[in-house]
């Protein structure tokens, strides 16, 4: 197991079907094609396991449309 991986959980505003949620998963698979993402669309919030920061996801998932925080990370 890589020790270097980290625990993020996400509050991503504007998912609102299955295909936002895909889009979600896309995109940070964009920034870490390794990242365990999982997303449940209707408490807008996405659990990701990876080894990148939580402000280089918040602003790639901002590019792609949606309102993204970090909730912890």
């Amino acid at each position: 197991m890589d020790e270097t991986r980290t625990d993020l959980l996400m509050r991503v505003e504007g998912m609102t079907c299955d295909g936002c949620a895909a889009a979600v998963t896309r995109t940070v698979k964009r920034i870490d094609p390794a990242a365990d993402v999982q997303v449940d669309r209707d408490a807008g919030r996405v659990a990701i396991r990876t080894d990148a920061q939580a402000l280089t996801l918040a602003e790639a998932l901002t590019k792609a449309g949606y309102t993204a925080t970090a909730m912890t990370g």
